[in-house]
């Protein structure tokens, strides 16, 4: 067996490791396909029945799945499941709790990617901001909000802090899906959608300056103007919606059976 002259581990376990510290630092990605055998063993610079036994490892550990495209990373921590979004969704509080965490956790990780993003990291943001400016530009309400979930992600990467990475990138479906946050709602308002926009720039202008304070301050505010936004759009659907069981009495009365 291959041994790695370093760590005294065999190539495999070595093989095993790398792959391991790649999906940990969410270089790879849940859900990313890995590329054919033949190429991957050349990329990690290991034959193929090294790779094969290092892949093996991870199967185990639940790390690495096989597809009818091929082999990818697990779905592990990608989003929330299914049934937990459906039910923490029917609870009116969890609106509240959630962004009361997401203010916190956004603040952190614009201060940590003020002050640590890499020349890599700002470009990245930078490719996020100019998405969501073609988006507004065009007026593309489900693009941009595409876009605004992508540059959070964004910023999460470049705060190099792994556990708010995955815990928010676990997070990010239920904003896609559109349960806790109607994104779509909230870009379909002209006042709210160019509001939003404006706080993403200053964001972003923010970390890629490396100013900790105001990018912290920047990402807060937009948490917390995203929770007022979404009260009042809740409170005017409420409002609407008594109007219109006064207008035909809940459809209850014979007066109202009666009428052409």
């Amino acid at each position: 067996m291959e041994q790695d002259p370093i760590k005294g581990e065999s190539v495999a376990e070595s093989t095993a490791r790398h792959l391991k510290d790649l999906i940990a630092e969410g270089t790879l990605s849940p859900g990313d396909l890995l590329l054919p055998e033949r190429d991957l063993a050349l990329q990690l610079h290991v034959s193929r029945p090294t790779l094969r036994q290092g892949i093996k490892m991870l199967e185990k550990d639940g790390l690495i799945v096989s597809t009818p495209a091929g082999r990818s990373v697990a779905p592990l921590g990608r989003e929330i499941t299914d049934p937990l979004i459906a039910l923490i969704a029917s609870h009116a509080e969890v609106v509240d709790d959630y962004l009361e965490f997401r203010a916190t956790t956004e603040r952190m990780a614009a201060r940590l990617a003020a002050a640590r993003a890499s020349a890599v990291d700002r470009d990245r943001l930078a490719t996020c901001m100019e998405r969501i400016d073609r988006a507004h530009e065009q007026g593309n309400d489900r693009e941009e909000a595409e876009a605004d979930v992508a540059l959070h992600i964004a910023v999460y990467e470049a705060s190099h802090n792994l556990v708010v990475l995955h815990t928010m990138r676990a997070l990010s479906g239920m904003l896609r899906q559109g349960v806790i946050e109607n994104r779509e709602t909230l870009f379909a308002r002209p006042e709210t959608r160019d509001r939003l926009y404006a706080q993403h720039r200053e964001i972003t202008a923010c970390v890629l300056a490396g100013d900790v304070e105001k990018a912290g301050e920047a990402a807060e505010a937009h948490i917390h103007y995203t929770h007022s936004a979404l009260n009042e759009i809740k409170a005017a659907e409420a409002r609407l919606q008594v109007s219109l069981r006064r207008l035909n009495h809940g459809g209850l009365t014979a007066k109202h059976k009666n009428e052409k």
